[in-house]
């Protein structure tokens, strides 16, 4: 992967961000994407913030030898806290991350006014899709795209949220599966769920024969292979 050619799930990601935009791309490792943005003319500037060292020195690198140090700022910094006001960004990309990661990042970053709630947001969380969701729900904002796509036999989803002005409410199915992916269910989907579905039986079946079982993780587990079941019906 470089900045000509972006993995399958960041090309989708890149593909999700608005012409024009603003753009903050938390962890973003080498830069790829505010870089591969950038050289496409869609985004009008960036800040590329990375926590760790190392990834932020490769970023500054990828960003220096493609001369686009007057278009993006690489930033060390935890998360949303390498930003300022005078970035005007309004649309925040986070990849790579797992979902309770993710909401962290977000909710801290509005606790300290990084940013606003008024930002688009473009999530690929690695696991825990439904905190993503929650977090989502309870700040106001609407879920207008999803996609799901297999790479290295590893499954992504990628989630589209925009700043709703009225309050929103999701099912249980749409907050676990995802509202669009739920309505579209393809291939991917199907493989993902059907995937969880053996496992969350293998774990239920080891738990019932425990002489203690946890009943309420017992409960929760029933409940969402219940879930499972029916989409897959």
């Amino acid at each position: 992967m470089d900045t000509l050619h972006l993995s399958k799930r960041l090309q989708v990601v890149a593909d999700l961000v608005d012409e024009g935009a603003r753009l903050a791309d938390i962890g973003s490792d080498h830069a790829y994407l505010p870089c591969y943005l950038v050289e496409k003319n869609k985004i009008e500037w960036a800040v590329a913030g990375e926590v760790v060292q190392g990834p932020y020195q490769n970023a500054k690198k990828e960003v220096e030898s493609r001369s686009l140090h007057d278009r993006i700022a690489v930033r060390l910094g935890d998360g949303l806290a390498v930003l300022s006001p005078s970035d005007s960004i309004n649309t925040v990309t986070i990849a790579g991350m797992g979902g309770s990661l993710i909401q962290s990042i977000l909710e801290k970053g509005m606790e300290e006014s990084k940013i606003t709630g008024t930002e688009v947001l473009i999530l690929q969380p690695n696991i825990n899709e439904r905190t993503i969701r929650d977090f989502l729900v309870q700040n106001q904002y609407e879920i207008v795209e999803e996609t799901i796509v297999e790479e290295n036999r590893k499954i992504y989803e990628i989630i589209k949220a925009v700043p709703s002005d009225n309050p929103l409410t999701y099912s249980e199915k749409e907050l676990l599966f995802g509202p669009i992916l739920l309505e579209a269910k393809p291939v991917a989907f199907i493989k993902k769920w059907k995937s969880m579905q053996q496992k969350n039986q293998y774990i239920l079946s080891q738990m019932e024969k425990s002489e203690s079982p946890d009943e309420k993780k017992l409960n929760t587990l029933r409940k969402e292979l219940n879930l499972i079941e029916e989409v897959l019906s």
